[in-house]
């Protein structure tokens, strides 16, 4: 007979509790969250197993956990537990432990398991651009110049080619081969060592990333699949159109960027397409830009709605959760008012706001491989592994 020793993390327990998973002790394994999630194959079910492997203090046991990764914490399990145990929160802390661990340097994701990090967090890009604007200014003679013509123009600072570009393009393509470097470090834990069964037909990964990209972002069809699960007798929202609207969102304000860019350095060559920032509200893709930061706060509303409205008893809202949505909402209200303030020629408030607003920016994309805006790329990448396997 095979023989297996388990290896328990007396202090494991006590993480999963510290990161959003108190509840666990409550436990009492009847499997109902199991039989409640909509989203568990019949041949792989979860969370009960990781409901065990929390009790029992198996850490090594979630590093190769592909499911925790699949959970779209529609908390349908916490919320027919007849005990309290809340398994929606305790996989959303297991995915938070190994944020906290998979991606380097290790002590940003320490810093970004709690509150007492934000101070850290918020310090590095705030003396950044700070001193980018000293120097700015040192070399204008002002902090608050206005251009030639009497315009607020925040290039007079904050100067597109020596100081924005190159940092934001520092900053997004890092996070980027950070977040692969991860998902690869990711992808090597969920593989077993030996063969795997391969169970239907075979096709190129790229095809099922495709697949996962039509329904995880395009139709958001998994959402609906959430919805479709037992009846908890529960009322509660979908989020199907507050993550669309903030994807979406994304979308378009990531296409105005480019544009912006693209006139911007290829105007250079090419003047036919040079566009002028700041741009004429009548400008096309300034009317585009304004779409998007419309959809992204009415998607933020209904989200924060939404999670204002959980009951804390079945499904609790940790650090993970309101830091992301707070440091969106921080992005899209200083993009907001630093135009406001631009318009009505309130030139002191307007770089002020300006200069918070690149802040957070930074903040969102920097530490992008380490907060729950990256379970987006992890779980694409566990979802395009299972499915290579034959899952769906």
């Amino acid at each position: 007979m095979a023989q297996y020793t388990l290896k328990p993390d007396s202090d494991f327990a006590r993480e999963i509790a510290q990161a959003g998973g108190e509840s666990l002790k409550k436990c009492y394994q009847c499997a109902t969250c199991s039989v409640a999630c909509p989203m568990a194959p019949v041949n792989a079910p979860y969370p009960r197993k990781e409901m065990i492997w929390a009790s029992w203090g198996l850490r090594d046991k979630f590093d190769s956990d592909v499911d925790i990764w699949l959970c779209h914490n529609c908390g349908n399990c916490s919320e027919m537990c007849p005990r309290g145990a809340r398994p929606a929160d305790v996989l959303s802390a297991a995915r938070n432990m190994v944020y906290k661990n998979l991606t380097e340097p290790a002590i940003v994701g320490k810093w970004m398991s709690s509150a007492g990090g934000l101070k850290n967090l918020f310090l590095i890009p705030a003396v950044l651009w700070f001193v980018v604007w000293a120097l700015r200014a040192a070399i204008n003679g002002q902090w608050f110049p206005r251009a030639a013509d009497g315009r607020i123009v925040f290039g007079q600072i904050f100067y597109g080619d020596y100081t924005i570009d190159p940092i934001f393009m520092l900053t997004f393509f890092g996070a980027c081969f950070i977040m692969y470097r991860s998902v690869r470090k990711l992808w090597e834990m969920f593989t077993p060592q030996g063969r795997m069964l391969v169970i239907g037909p075979r096709k190129n990964w790229i095809f099922h990333l495709v697949d996962v990209l039509w329904e995880e972002v395009v139709t958001h069809k998994k959402f609906d699949d959430c919805e479709d699960g037992p009846v908890t007798g529960k009322p509660t929202q979908n989020r199907k159109t507050g993550h669309a609207f903030l994807v979406w969102s994304f979308v378009i304000l990531a296409f105005v960027t480019a544009a912006v860019a693209m006139g911007h350095w290829g105007g250079k060559i090419v003047p036919a397409i040079h566009i002028e920032t700041p741009m004429p509200l009548s400008f096309p893709v300034k009317i585009l830009a304004n779409i998007g930061a419309l959809l992204l706060i009415c998607g933020l509303a209904l989200l924060t709605w939404r999670r204002v409205q959980l009951d804390p008893e079945r499904l609790g809202s940790g650090f993970y959760d309101w830091y992301l949505l707070g440091i969106i909402w921080l992005v899209a209200v200083t993009g907001i008012l630093s135009q406001c303030f631009r318009l009505a020629d309130s030139i002191v408030p307007a770089f002020m706001v300006y200069y918070l607003h690149l802040v957070f920016v930074w903040m969102l994309f920097a530490y992008l491989p380490w907060s729950k805006l990256g379970h987006f790329v992890y779980r694409t990448a566990a979802l395009v592994f299972v499915r290579m396997y034959g899952r769906s």
